[in-house]
């Protein structure tokens, strides 16, 4: 009776127990609120013709771009099922690739493309065909998994810790020695820093052995992304946690932290078919960053100059959420 009136009482915790259940279902209704699911992905260059392959249900078409040879690697990869080209009425797919092949009889399908004079479909399509190991759906999962456990152990490591030492009274007697809240919480980042380093390593190193996931690019690059993105997210569960007091409140600040990185960074799936304004809030993750920056590098081989403005958006993230976190952090 006395724990149920200690919860009832904390009016944050108790408010925070009713709405997050809300937040959740709200979210995920507004940003998978599109009725149609696109079964296949096709990219198109250039402007997209009237005609009825390009008025297809269940087929996205997204913009190519004007980088033919990234435009490619996506086929290459399995991430599009089909290249098209309209304009040079030209076309390119992997030959491994199921979807692929299945997009490209709808494409040449009779009474899909205009006529010609009378005399049926056009057949002046042009093929090419694209090699590559194929990007699985565990290679794409990894770099997301990865920065995942990473959120996690930065956030709940920290912030939890912190409160509870609030909490427990082990924070008001450090206030009486000589430690300062500088030193103690440049403590607290370089602690969790190395255990996280070093758990996500031998993570990296087991999941590589029992997979054998992609990895094209620079693994000092990706331990760069580790770093960063590690200091992000604890300087994160740093401010959170600054004056907090009950764990509960703390556990219901660091879930609605945490749960809108899962839904809205990519970690388990591609947010591309969102709105865009979803896109937008996105940025504003760390989480965002950290999944792009690690997906370019071990799939893509990005190099350092291609992941430069997620490495960027990390280091701001760190220096905000470190002054913020030091300026409001109380003993007490």
């Amino acid at each position: 009776m006395a724990r149920n009136k200690e919860f009832y009482r904390d009016r944050a915790t108790l408010g925070w127990n009713l709405l997050f259940p809300l937040f959740i279902l709200f979210g995920m209704a507004i940003v998978f609120s599109e009725g149609r699911q696109a079964v296949f992905e096709v990219a198109v260059i250039g402007e997209a013709p009237t005609s009825r392959f390009f008025e297809l249900p269940h087929v996205r078409f997204t913009p190519a771009g004007d980088d033919l040879d990234a435009a490619l690697l996506r086929v290459r990869q399995h991430r599009v099922d089909l290249l098209v080209d309209p304009g040079q009425r030209r076309y390119w797919l992997n030959s491994t690739s199921p979807q692929g092949l299945l997009v490209e009889q709808l494409l040449l399908a009779p009474g899909v493309e205009p006529s010609v004079q009378g005399r049926g479909p056009d057949p002046g399509w042009r093929r090419a065909e694209v090699e590559g190991r194929q990007i699985r759906y565990i290679d794409w999962l990894v770099p997301g998994l990865l920065s995942m456990n990473l959120m996690f152990s930065a956030l709940f490591g920290v912030g939890f810790v912190i409160v509870r030492y609030r909490k427990n009274g082990v924070l008001r007697r450090l206030k009486a020695t000589p430690l300062s809240a500088a030193e103690f919480l440049s403590a607290q980042v370089a602690s969790r820093m190395v255990l996280i380093v070093a758990t996500t390593i031998v993570v990296y190193v087991g999941s590589d052995w029992i997979l054998d996931f992609v990895m094209v690019g620079s693994h000092a690059l990706l331990l760069l992304i580790l770093v960063l993105g590690a200091l992000c997210l604890i300087a994160l569960g740093l401010l959170l946690a600054a004056r907090t007091a009950s764990e509960e409140l703390a556990s219901g600040m660091l879930n609605i932290a945490t749960f809108p990185m899962i839904g809205l960074s990519g970690v388990w799936f591609s947010i591309d078919s969102a709105p865009r304004w979803v896109h937008w809030v996105a940025q504003l993750l760390p989480l965002t960053h950290v999944n792009t920056a690690a997906r370019a590098v071990m799939t893509d081989g990005a190099g350092l100059v291609a992941i430069a403005p997620q490495l960027g958006a990390l280091a701001a993230m760190s220096l905000v959420f470190l002054g913020i976190g030091a300026a409001l952090f109380r003993w007490e």
